[in-house]
């Protein structure tokens, strides 16, 4: 199982706009539209990889409590779905479903969002403040699939409260561990 790290944009960094569609309702949806009151996470996840599969229960649980909290959550599937048909849209609604996701499960067909995040693996998560300025980057927590520590979703977790509570990130920002995006 490869490991590739996330790359780490530039905190402050203006979140790329875009419109993809949404694989769950079959829509086209706009960033502007998605954001939270409070922030936004956007995480470049995947339906195969061993990684994103090792957090996903972890992921929705935490989506469901930050959402009350106006932190929106966003979904994106960037993988080429040529060599990597699992990955599809057909396969990403079933799995939204099958996960019970409460937040869009978008699909990046040309990866032209991918670029514009500088996304490297799922996963790789991003979170935005209420204006979609960067203000954390990185893991999910320091747990991996077959490292056996508690999947718990401390790092975002934290920053999220960082955001909410308006108070400094003191916690070293580690970039994600994951599969690598499949470019085509």
């Amino acid at each position: 199982m490869a490991q590739t790290p996330s790359n780490m944009l530039p905190l402050g960094t203006t979140a790329p706009s875009f419109e993809l569609t949404d694989t769950i309702t079959n829509t086209k949806l706009k960033l502007e539209k998605l954001k939270g009151s409070m922030g936004t996470v956007i995480a470049f996840i995947c339906n195969h990889c061993p990684f994103v599969i090792h957090i996903n229960e972890k992921l929705v649980e935490t989506a469901n409590i930050y959402q009350k909290k106006g932190i929106n959550f966003i979904a994106i599937s960037s993988n080429d779905i040529e060599k990597y048909p699992q990955d599809g849209p057909d396969k990403m609604n079933s799995h939204a479903l099958r996960n019970k996701y409460t937040f869009p499960y978008l699909f990046d067909e040309n990866q032209e969002v991918a670029k514009a995040y500088d996304a490297a693996c799922t996963p790789d998560f991003y979170l935005f403040d209420n204006k979609l300025k960067l203000v954390y980057r990185g893991q999910f927590d320091d747990s991996r699939p077959g490292n056996k520590l508690t999947v718990s979703g401390k790092d975002l977790k934290n920053a999220m409260e960082c955001l909410i509570k308006n108070t400094p990130n003191d916690l070293s920002q580690k970039p994600s561990i994951g599969c690598n995006i499949k470019w085509k």
